[in-house]
């Protein structure tokens, strides 16, 4: 998973499709809450699909 920080605008709409994946901090930029596994995949493929400036992207 990688997160660029440097796009993220703290939408949050990751927190609303993963929410055991990602967190939007106090900072406004999402974070990594843990290494999602095979079975939050799904979730995380919407999280990457829903954000509006791209920030995410599933990495291997």
């Amino acid at each position: 998973m990688h997160i660029d920080t440097t796009r993220c605008t703290g939408h949050g709409m990751c927190e609303l499709a993963a929410e055991d994946v990602f967190e939007v901090g106090e900072d406004g930029t999402v974070h990594l809450l843990t290494d999602p596994d095979d079975d939050q995949r799904l979730e995380v493929e919407r999280a990457v699909a829903a954000c509006p400036t791209r920030a995410l992207a599933i990495e291997g």
